[in-house]
């Protein structure tokens, strides 16, 4: 099953609206095949699984899949994969968690038992359930996964007083930066990014044999009064951006999809509203990249799961910080987070830390109960 997360992981970001699935096929103790999802409209893990089996010439009858999630069982854009584990002649099925969806939750799974499957639910649990977080949130709440990373000085900074940012942290932290890109639907800056920085706001990795090649997050940039340049390299990227305004915006011709929002008590974009628009659209996991304002907001909003510091070892006095706003009143009201990860990146550090999203119950809680 680690394995089967492992290649679930490869597919992160490239497979929206479907979740990341993995899927190991495994007959006499040996790896006969292995899989992930393919981008939407192609095969799911477990058809890919069984395939790589069949042209690698290995007999599936009486085989084992290990897979992330439950096997699907409706018509959708591809056949149901439960008919192609049925199909292989695999005579044990052993499921990370359960699938979310409606059409699902255990169906396949009872297919698949009245079919004489032996099939065994909770392997790994919550590591399968985490890679599917975004998809059951946006199926239960209508909102996304959501991760914040900033690249900082030692002393919390993004950028000098003028506004010099280029560069805080070295290459291989950069190059890990857009590997953590890679893993997202979408990317979200504010119009204030866009208009100091001018990113490009893709991922720009080399292809790696046997793995899918590293596709560009959406573009979503939150720009109330539609300021955004016509040229700003962000239309560069792959992919068609998706820019947020309020209703009193002008009208402008871009190569882009506009969205109108009415404004919240400050005047700006609705944050949740946004991320409401965008996980309807099928982006379930979207990396925050901008500036100070956009990283406050959704924090307060309680909208964060996890927060990715890069942290470099230089000190900006009197820098810009990466978390912008107006002053709390008491520590108790401060953001409290779980530190999950501290990996070395380089001269630089990469801390990960897990928040607590504001929508209770988690979105997964139904399916453990199941």
């Amino acid at each position: 099953m680690r394995r089967a997360l492992d290649l679930a992981a490869t597919a992160l970001g490239n497979t929206a609206p479907n979740p990341a699935v993995g899927a190991v096929l495994i007959r006499e103790g040996g790896v006969i095949g292995e899989g992930w999802t393919q981008p939407v409209g192609r095969d799911h893990a477990e058809a890919v699984a069984v395939k790589s089996a069949g042209e690698a010439g290995f007999e599936t009858a009486g085989s084992t899949m290990y897979v992330t999630l439950e096997p699907c069982c409706h018509h959708g854009r591809t056949p149901p994969c439960t008919d192609a584990i049925l199909a292989a002649g695999v005579t044990r099925v052993v499921v990370g968690t359960m699938d979310p969806f409606p059409a699902m939750r255990g169906k396949g799974l009872q297919i698949l038992r009245d079919a004489g499957v032996e099939v065994r639910l909770g392997v790994e649990r919550e590591r399968c359930e985490n890679q599917i977080r975004g998809f059951a949130r946006s199926l239960g709440f209508g909102l996304p996964e959501v991760s914040s990373k900033a690249a900082i000085s030692a002393d919390g900074h993004i950028a000098t007083g003028l506004g010099e940012s280029k560069w805080i942290t070295g290459p291989l932290a950069r190059e890990d930066g857009h590997r953590l890109r890679a893993r997202h639907d979408a990317i979200l800056a504010g119009i204030g990014t866009v208009l100091a920085d001018d990113p490009r706001l893709t991922c720009r990795l080399p292809a790696v044999p046997g793995r899918p090649m590293p596709t560009d997050p959406v573009p979503v940039i939150l720009d109330s009064s539609l300021r955004v340049p016509a040229n700003a390299r962000l239309f560069q990227s792959s992919r068609r951006p998706l820019i947020f305004c309020l209703d009193s915006a002008p009208q402008r011709d871009l190569e882009a999809d506009v969205v109108r929002l009415a404004a919240d008590s400050d005047g700006r974009v609705p944050l949740e509203a946004a991320m409401r628009a965008v996980a309807d659209r099928g982006l379930h996991r979207v990396l925050i990249e901008g500036g100070g304002a956009i990283h406050r907001s959704a924090l307060d909003a309680g909208l964060v799961d996890t927060l990715h510091l890069y942290v470099a070892g230089v000190i900006i006095p009197g820098g810009t910080p990466w978390v912008t706003g107006p002053p709390l009143g008491a520590l108790g009201d401060a953001t409290r987070m779980d530190l999950i990860d501290v990996r070395r990146v380089g001269p630089d550090a990469r801390l990960s830390f897990r928040l607590t999203h504001r929508i209770a119950p988690d979105p997964l809680e139904a399916l453990r109960e199941a």
